[in-house]
């Protein structure tokens, strides 16, 4: 058993909530775990085929079976993402979410930050971790998969697309999936965990906060007033700003990266929404 679509990236910009909301429509299947990353990662496809194809045996017999793993569109980190796919699947409907590129790198350092890759501040960062750069160059990440599936079996949206009218943009997927019943936007769902992002985490983090004995023992012994110290210690209390240097930097990098997805989806909306910066006239 194999997906019928596969939702490729990219990191930050919404593809949680779009798998998300696609599982919860009648007659799509989503994996759990949501991001098997099996084409991607070498100790994941170490596993073997039997085991990714085990993730999709729960589907129902009729229903549209999905995957998301962001991990696929990250060149250079993960080289042999296509290559394994060619091999594996048969025709795959993929899936591509962009967002500005501007942002999601400054997202892409905050979920760094959090998780405690990165201790540095954004302007260090940007000079140092080109991936918070590489994985927002949408033409170069997605170029691999026309070449491979075809640009007609790729779908692309955006997270812009989806804040402005979150159903509309759901039915489109919807409808490129050939799912022909009705759909619905769970707003409820989409709320959750957006914050999380902002806390920091640490080793040995789920451990000490996110197992239950844990928390009831901290909740019992610890006051609330320290409690919430030690949060907002975790916490990005603001979003950073990168200086208008690197901005300049940044924009000229992604305009011209920007020509390879026009030449892909020459009248697609998210040359527009996604790129603000750039001046077509």
């Amino acid at each position: 058993m194999q997906p019928d679509f596969v939702i490729i990236g990219a990191m930050k910009c919404g593809t949680s909530t779009l798998a998300t909301q696609l599982g919860q429509q009648d007659g799509i299947f989503m994996t759990d775990p949501k991001e098997p990353n099996f084409f991607s990662d070498n100790d994941q496809y170490a596993r073997g085929r039997e085991y990714y194809q085990e993730l999709f045996t729960p589907a129902l017999p009729n229903d549209i079976k999905g995957e998301a793993s962001t991990h696929y569109t990250k060149l250079p980190t993960y080289p042999e993402t296509v290559s394994r796919m060619i091999a594996a699947l048969d025709q795959p409907k993929l899936i591509y979410m962009v967002r500005n590129p501007i942002a999601r790198a400054v997202s892409h350092y905050i979920h760094e930050w959090s998780t405690g890759v990165i201790q540095s501040d954004i302007e260090t960062a940007l000079e140092n971790d080109a991936e918070l750069v590489d994985y927002g160059c949408y033409g170069r990440q997605i170029m691999p998969f026309v070449t491979a599936f075809g640009a007609e079996n790729i779908y692309l949206t955006s997270l812009e697309e989806v804040q402005a009218d979150p159903q509309t943009a759901l039915a489109g997927v919807c409808r490129f999936l050939g799912h022909e019943s009705a759909v619905k936007w769970h707003e409820e769902q989409a709320q959750m965990n957006r914050s999380a992002e902002r806390i920091r985490k640490f080793p040995m983090h789920g451990l000490l906060f996110d197992n239950p004995v844990a928390r009831a023992a901290r909740r019992a012994l610890v006051p609330q007033r320290l409690r919430d110290k030690i949060k907002q210690s975790r916490q990005m209390s603001d979003r950073p700003e990168m200086s208008e240097q690197s901005k300049v930097r940044l924009q000229g990098i992604f305009a011209k990266d920007r020509e390879i997805l026009a030449g892909i989806f020459p009248t697609h909306s998210a040359l527009q929404l996604c790129y603000p910066f750039v001046d077509d006239e």
